[in-house]
């Protein structure tokens, strides 16, 4: 399998500042989104560092394949599924020490959602943590891949408010998990099978906030390159109020 991309980032209606990142590495095979978390300090700074320190993880990688990883491989994960989950917490220790170290700095913190994917290989990895998201789409059918760490998500799952409750719920923005609030992280990471067709969509919550799932859908379907798709989910964002940050990066599985 190959694996063609495109990516694109915007502020959005209400906000000066963009505070989400993304990343393409596609000689590496890593796709990420990245998105600093508004209601902290320096939100920006945090998803760059994540952004750069991903970066600079399988950089070295590719050119040191017994490079000393920061922590115990997991047994249980293939090699390429634990350089997907260590760099995510990696890039957590980087951030919480960089925010312990500079006042200016103090509790800043970001969500993340990535996949690996490499060109002639028939599987991918997604690994996330916080509500940023990935979404698939399969034979022209869009389903989401993570699960929010989220307060909302928390009572969905107990069944004590239902999806539509949730979208006026008081709460909706605190997060459970994310890079930056403890010196160690738990990272989601799954392993999913690269088929041909497929399309994945990942984003910050200003994308998926703003646009409900059957229009993101509709976009994703469409015959055009994944430039225009991803230019067409950000306008509509935007024109449906644009209240955050907007990231989206497509990753389209082909043969």
């Amino acid at each position: 399998m190959k694996f063609l991309s495109a990516g694109l980032t915007n502020p959005g209606m209400k906000r000066e500042l963009n505070e989400d990142n993304f990343l393409i590495l596609k000689d590496e095979g890593v796709f990420v989104v990245a998105d600093g978390m508004g209601g902290h300090n320096a939100g920006e700074v945090a998803s760059k560092i994540a952004v750069d320190t991903i970066a600079e993880f399988f950089h070295a990688a590719r050119e040191d394949e017994d490079v000393t990883w920061p922590y115990k491989l997991d047994p249980t994960l293939s090699f390429d599924a634990n350089k997907l989950m260590v760099c995510v917490k990696f890039a957590n220790r980087r951030i919480f020490k960089s925010s312990i170290l500079n006042t200016e700095f103090s509790g800043m913190g970001t969500t993340i959602v990535s996949i690996l994917a490499f060109d002639g290989q028939d599987e991918l990895y997604v690994a996330h943590v916080g509500d940023s998201r990935c979404y698939c789409l399969h034979d022209g059918q869009l389903s989401q891949v993570t699960e929010d760490h989220s307060l909302v998500n928390e009572y969905i799952k107990a069944g004590q408010i239902t999806k539509e409750q949730a979208k006026t719920f008081p709460n909706k923005n605190v997060i459970m998990r994310a890079l930056g609030m403890k010196d160690n992280v738990l990272v989601d990471i799954q392993k999913r099978q690269a088929l041909a067709g497929d399309i994945y969509l990942l984003c910050s919550d200003g994308l998926s906030d703003m646009v409900p799932d059957n229009d993101l859908e509709a976009l994703m379907r469409q015959d055009i390159s994944l430039d225009e798709i991803c230019q067409q989910l950000i306008d509509l964002a935007n024109a449906n109020g644009g209240k955050d940050n907007i990231t989206a990066v497509l990753v389209k599985v082909t043969e």
